[in-house]
């Protein structure tokens, strides 16, 4: 048979298949393509994911250096005047008030009679001699306990930390008709250990402080800012803890500044805060500033 014949080409055609698959150069080609458009989607995606996850972590720090800096403006709008120390940049102390009130500065002349024991009698607060007991006059919105302090007239931060003009709560007595206080002379009866306290200011205003939260702390060790609370003879030291209550962490730089006199009347301070946080290349910084009622 002739091999040229169409019979044997047709043969030949169809007795041995094509090979299926993809050549070296397809390959190369589509590699190349692939990498091609891979780094292109990432030039343009990339810069969008990084902005997306950089705005999460800034809202999350400015959100924490907020929270930090208002849990410290609480306590200090009821710190007891003239209370806040600066001890450092970075750290300051303070008293926090309980609850305040006015005591009663003079005897009750309309019910009280010459013949009246201490039991029965109204009891004001004596600042020529040392007392051991005197009438509330305003209701309070919550109680003091026994052993908290009682505060008058703090003018200077020293006299609050050394204790000249505190005292111990030993007793407190509710107002009864036949007893001491009487209904009529307040609403509460103060027992302190025997303390001869300073003259008042005006209206006879005292605050108590917590047995349990005699002074506190705010200060930054190393990137944590701490609240911790102490005792009040700390007060007399010139050093803060190094630990307590975590307030906020990822600080980077903290500042506390404390005006303790400003404006016509030098009654009121102002306490200035800063508060950097810093995580994964980001950082927020955070200014606030706390006027301080410091009429005592």
């Amino acid at each position: 048979m002739n091999p040229l014949s169409p019979h044997c080409l047709d043969a030949h055609r169809f007795g041995r298949a094509r090979p299926k698959g993809f050549t070296l150069v397809e390959i190369v080609v589509v590699i190349v393509l692939t990498g091609i458009l891979a780094s292109s989607l990432t030039m343009f995606l990339k810069p969008a994911t990084d902005a997306y996850a950089s705005v999460g972590n800034r809202a999350a720090l400015t959100d924490a250096a907020d929270t930090a800096l208002r849990r410290m403006a609480d306590d200090i709008r009821r710190a007891v005047p003239n209370s806040i120390r600066s001890v450092s940049a970075n750290c300051f102390q303070l008293v926090p008030i309980q609850v305040g009130g006015r005591y009663r500065t003079g005897p009750d002349r309309a019910s009280d009679v010459t013949s009246c024991t201490p039991t029965t009698c109204s009891a004001p607060l004596d600042t020529t001699q040392a007392s051991d007991a005197f009438d509330i006059l305003s209701d309070l919105p919550r109680q003091p306990a026994k052993n908290d302090w009682v505060v008058v007239n703090n003018q200077n931060a020293d006299d609050v930390y050394a204790g000249t003009n505190r005292a111990q709560i030993a007793a407190i007595t509710q107002a009864s008709p036949n007893g001491a206080p009487r209904v009529g002379d307040g609403t509460v009866r103060l027992t302190v250990t025997p303390k001869q306290f300073p003259s008042g200011y005006d209206g006879g205003r005292f605050f108590t402080v917590a047995d349990a939260e005699q002074t506190v702390f705010y200060n930054c060790i190393g990137r944590t800012l701490y609240r911790t609370v102490a005792t009040f003879d700390t007060g007399t030291t010139n050093s803060c803890p190094t630990d307590g209550a975590v307030v906020a962490t990822n600080v980077s730089n903290c500042t506390f500044v404390y005006s303790p006199s400003t404006g016509m009347t030098s009654q009121n301070g102002l306490l200035w805060m800063r508060l950097e946080l810093g995580l994964d290349g980001e950082s927020v910084a955070l200014n606030y500033g706390v006027h301080v009622d410091n009429v005592p």
